[in-house]
């Protein structure tokens, strides 16, 4: 089995049964429950003489160095990667071994899990550490929404898709244990964890009650506390095991931290052994589990209350433990499972795959040439090139855009006038088609038409509906009029319906957004390990391919409106919270993830109109919503492309989807299916000659 995962601890952690800290428990857990155990390595500081967890562990060995211990110690590990080319790297708490490895700038995945207050962290301390972090780390887990708050404390965003909770967790027992009279405390013996409130209340409780014992596990040579009493038994560090153990026997546990804990394992624990178990609520220790038992002050009084009162009402006590031991919030399968299911997906699912005559056609365009082709799978003009030749005709691309640098253009473009009258003498094309364009000057086409009986047609993909109130519609369509006498045919995915112009209404059709076999080839419906629910994309413009600064529109007003109101769902969006565009693999990747798609346009929903994205979400096999107004519902049923009328329609209708994952993938495959049918470039093209010739 090649060995294509690592996970690198603190070089602190002790991967060992007797001294395991809160890391090294989360992997070992892990690593008994995972499918990919046998693909992974655990990495650590571990002397000979102790036996590791698991048998896929390796130590990595830094002795004689005394300054910059951590950087030492990741630098063992890339040389690891060397050696192995892991496809993934998991860290564990610290920030300065990741920022150490996105530096060297590895091939490969890096999960971060953040155990700890990142504010606390060595090289996450600082807000410009954290950006960084986030905008160049594949996935960021945080034990609790406690951490993750912290970590975009001070930040220019609250979100990022990269960034999910991932809560320690426990196998809950199947039996629930038998119960002995004892009060139980685990962790350092100090003040900030709330142990010396613990001995002065459990003393009082112990004078009180004959009958109880109370029990504190673990040390804290910095600090001492003396609490004497003949039932009151303190143990010194044990292992995680014999206290688990210690827990099913205890009747009453309690964890009083005053300080902000990070989780709380001692509480999930406690309480889903059956434990009656009493925290604070500093932190994350609220999210542990459903706790009934809280303290809002760590005081003396306080505790001693809440425990007398737990021993005086045995009945109340033995229904908290019940509902404790019944309804574990944190189980490790599921745990495992959601991040297993991440790695799986950026195992397994592989976006990359190898691209799959009679009239004379000159297709004047831009074919992308400028971008290094970055726009290929969203270029319309591919896509129609590619399904002229499908249908047996020969075409010649000419992009025009090299021809239009300052030096060489005149108000008429005379360089490209010229240049494409003399490829028409040339080749003698029996159709002539602007791509989105209307580059040629009147003369120039009338002399093409005269010489070569040459049809031509335009077509054009920006907005052009003036109830749309798109962007620069009245620009788009003073472009598209001209020469309006002399273009035979017109295809936009504007509807012709919601424009209003002085082109012939008879010369103007729908042109759907087209998907082409070898482009749209991925099926995403297959993809069993999806771990994200609704995906989105936006950018300021494909040509500039970045998000521009301070710019927004009604479209960010749309999804934050849907992520607030709904913000149970794991969302994927491109375009928000310095989220830069992906395209053309990259894209892929990002959509493969997912389960559902959201199409959405600028400006008002109009007829048929869409974003060119709908072929890359729909033609990808991913179950996309569009608004009803769109009026797609006259080609696509419910079970093949989903329909909104509001926000909270649209949100609650993905809730009800993701209760069916299965139902998902039919629709999505059912969808895929129905848009290749309708809008193949091989179909779309044959319509263009039809309609033109």
């Amino acid at each position: 089995m090649n060995k294509n995962i690592a996970i690198l601890l603190p070089y602190k952690e002790q991967y060992t049964e007797d001294q395991a800290g809160a890391a090294s428990i989360w992997v070992k857990d892990y690593m008994l429950e995972s499918d990919l155990k046998n693909q992974t390595i655990v990495y650590g500081n571990l002397e000979k003489k102790y036996k590791p967890f698991s048998k896929n562990f390796k130590s990595l060995d830094f002795k004689g160095t005394f300054v910059k211990k951590n950087i030492t110690y990741t630098s063992r590990l890339y040389n690891e990667f060397l050696k192995y080319k892991f496809k993934i790297i998991e860290i564990h708490n610290r920030p300065e071994s990741l920022v150490y490895l996105l530096k060297k700038k590895i091939n490969t995945k890096i999960i971060f899990v953040f155990h700890n207050n990142p504010l606390d962290l060595r090289g996450s301390s600082t807000v410009k550490e954290r950006i960084f972090i986030a905008e160049n780390t594949d996935q960021i887990y945080f034990v609790s929404k406690w951490v993750k708050n912290k970590f975009f404390e001070g930040l220019p965003y609250k979100y990022r898709n990269n960034c999910d909770i991932l809560y320690p967790a426990i196998k809950p027992l199947n039996k629930f244990p038998k119960k002995e009279n004892i009060i139980i405390f685990s962790g350092k013996l100090n003040s900030s964890k709330g142990y010396d409130v613990f001995g002065k209340s459990v003393i009082r409780i112990l004078n009180k009650y004959k009958k109880w014992k109370a029990l504190a596990i673990g040390n804290e040579p910095r600090e001492k506390h003396f609490f004497d009493h003949p039932r009151f038994k303190v143990v010194d560090w044990i292992t995680h095991n014999q206290i688990l153990n210690y827990y099913k026997k205890s009747s009453i546990s309690v964890v009083p931290s005053k300080w902000q804990e990070p989780f709380g394992r001692t509480a999930m624990e406690s309480a889903a052994y059956g434990c009656s178990t009493i925290t604070s609520k500093n932190g994350g220790l609220p999210e542990t589990f459903q706790n009934p038992l809280f303290i809002n002050n760590v005081t003396e009084d306080d505790l001693y209350n809440k425990i007398k009162n737990l021993i005086d009402d045995p009945i109340k006590r033995k229904k908290i433990q019940l509902q404790n031991f019944r309804s574990v919030v944190h189980t490790i399968k599921k745990k495992v499972n959601k991040i297993d299911t991440w790695k799986k997906s950026n195992l397994i699912f592989n976006t990359n795959s190898s691209i799959k005559k009679r009239l004379k056609i000159l297709h004047i365009s831009t074919f992308d040439e400028k971008n290094d082709h970055r726009l290929f799978n969203i270029s319309i003009a591919n896509k129609l090139s590619k399904g002229f030749i499908r249908n047996n005709h020969d075409v010649i691309n000419f992009s025009y855009r090299g021809f239009l640098s300052k030096s060489l253009v005149s108000d008429k473009n005379p360089v490209i006038n010229n240049k494409v009258v003399t490829i028409c003498k040339n080749y003698r094309p029996d159709l002539v088609i602007f791509g989105h364009n209307n580059i040629l000057e009147p003369e120039t086409i009338l002399d093409i038409k005269s010489k070569y009986n040459s049809k031509f047609v335009l077509w054009y993909e920006d907005a052009l509906g003036y109830k749309g109130n798109g962007p620069n519609w009245k620009k788009n369509l003073n472009l598209v009029e001209k020469n309006n006498n002399l273009i035979d045919s017109y295809f936009l995915t504007t509807h012709p319906s919601e424009v209003k112009s002085k082109i012939k209404r008879s010369k103007m059709y729908f042109l759907p957004i087209p998907v082409d076999e070898n482009i749209e080839n991925l099926n995403i419906f297959e993809n069993q390990h999806k771990y994200k629910d609704l995906f989105f994309a936006f950018s300021h413009g494909v040509n500039f391919g970045k998000l521009k600064r301070g710019k927004s529109d009604e479209r960010e007003f749309f999804i934050n409106t849907l992520m607030n109101r709904f913000p149970k769902f794991n969302y994927n969006i491109l375009g928000v919270s310095n989220h830069e565009p992906k395209w053309n693999y990259d894209f892929y990747d990002e959509l493969s993830k997912c389960k559902i798609a959201l199409n959405l346009s600028r400006g008002k929903p109009l007829k048929y109109t869409s974003s060119n994205r709908i072929a890359s979400l729909i033609g990808n096999g991913i179950y996309t919503f569009i608004d009803e107004k769109t009026k797609f519902s006259d080609f696509f049923d419910n079970d093949e492309m989903g329909f909104y009328t509001s926000i909270n329609d649209l949100g609650s209708k993905i809730e009800k989807m993701l209760r069916n994952p299965n139902k998902i993938d039919h629709y999505a495959k059912q969808g895929k299916k129905r848009y290749f049918e309708l809008f193949n470039s091989k179909k779309i093209t044959k319509e263009i000659i039809d309609k033109t010739i």
